[in-house]
């Protein structure tokens, strides 16, 4: 069974990237051109670390509780 999403799940949860983040807007442009061109996930610009879209884990269906900066089940009521 899925678990609940977010009311927005493409926008990270606070706690795992907050809008305050310097290099947020690079990073959520690198999360939606993934997304546009159908891949899992992206190279985060700073770290260089492959990272999850929310795409991909609306797909998986649940939340592996690895801390992923894109998971759209966290802060999810219920």
């Amino acid at each position: 069974m899925n678990e609940k999403l977010r009311a927005n799940p493409h926008k990270p949860h606070p706690s795992r990237l907050d809008s305050t983040h310097p290099q947020f807007s690079e990073i959520m442009a690198a999360h939606e051109a993934a997304i546009a061109e159908g891949k899992p996930g992206y190279l985060d610009p700073t770290t260089g670390l492959f990272v999850m879209t929310a795409e991909h884990h609306v797909q998986r269906g649940k939340c592996c509780h690895n801390g992923c900066r894109h998971c759209p089940y966290v802060g999810a009521d219920g």
